[in-house]
């Protein structure tokens, strides 16, 4: 059984976000902004339905969806992208198959201990 992700995790730390976000084309003026952010995330989950808020001190970023559904995703805050998303369990790890103009994109977030791993 998949864990119950519900809790409020605070920044640690991060490691090669410059080469993740080069690796997904991201733009050299949004990759420097975003690794000044120390966002925090908030996640309720309850059943089959998660809201994921990004927390950061330029603006909020929430994902509300139902795990397994694929759902239209605006990313224009964050890339300017829409996509077609869907988040799901692959063991204890919560997948995001995000399928749209650019391939490969996605991402996975884990536990260990009680830290959130992105």
């Amino acid at each position: 059984m998949p864990p119950n992700l519900t809790g409020y995790y605070r920044f640690v730390s991060q490691e090669n976000m410059d080469n993740y976000l080069r690796a997904l084309d991201i733009n050299a003026v949004l990759r420097k902004l975003v690794c000044l952010l120390k966002p925090d995330k908030e996640i309720i989950h309850t059943g089959d339905h998660m809201v994921i808020r990004t927390i950061t001190s330029l603006r909020d970023y929430v994902m509300d969806f139902d795990l397994g559904v694929q759902f239209e995703e605006d990313l224009g805050p964050v890339d300017g992208r829409k996509c077609q998303t869907t988040v799901s369990w692959e063991g204890d790890q919560l997948v995001c198959e995000q399928l749209g103009e650019k391939r490969n994109r996605g991402w996975r977030h884990w536990l260990e201990g009680d830290q959130l791993h992105l």
